[in-house]
């Protein structure tokens, strides 16, 4: 019977588990890296959004004309005026999406680029302080400060790991 006492005192902290949480948007939000990247992102497509607002301005100018001298204006003119608005309106369209969607695909590249930094960052802190295992913050529903390890894989990327 001493036997089955033994174990049993000692079962609970064999399995007894080092577990971490990491909150990945905290993590995301603070890296200097990311802050970093959307400047380069900007600045990449700076000359693309600078077309796609002049499209819209002229838009908006042709409107604003269209409105304005409506009374003023023949038919042939109205006809004319209004095939030119849907001609920019149709460039503008394609511009703006074509835009969106490359600017969508590049941030993706870079998100992911800086993911796998964090993961790299992740992998160490567990074998440099012992965890068994990591979670996203999502994952638990309760988490005590102690294991959240976010703040040390933020200084852990910022370093360079």
């Amino acid at each position: 019977m001493t036997l089955a006492l033994m174990l049993v005192a000692v079962a609970p902290s064999a399995w007894a588990q080092k577990i971490g949480v990491v909150d990945m948007r905290l993590v995301m939000s603070k890296l200097p890296q990311a802050e970093s990247m959307m400047q380069n992102l900007e600045t990449e497509f700076a000359e693309r959004v600078a077309a796609v607002r002049k499209l819209q301005e002229e838009l908006k100018a042709l409107s604003d004309k269209q409105q304005k001298d409506a009374l003023l204006m023949t038919d042939v003119q109205k006809t004319e005026l209004s095939r030119q608005m849907e001609s920019l309106n149709a460039d503008f369209n394609r511009k703006g999406r074509n835009l969106q969607e490359d600017m969508q695909k590049r941030q993706q590249e870079e998100q992911q680029k800086l993911l796998k930094q964090v993961q790299l960052a992740i992998n160490s802190l567990a074998e440099q302080e012992k965890f068994d295992v990591i979670l996203q913050r999502g994952a638990a529903v309760y988490v005590n400060s102690a294991a959240d390890i976010s703040e040390k894989v933020v200084q852990a990327v910022g370093k360079g790991n």
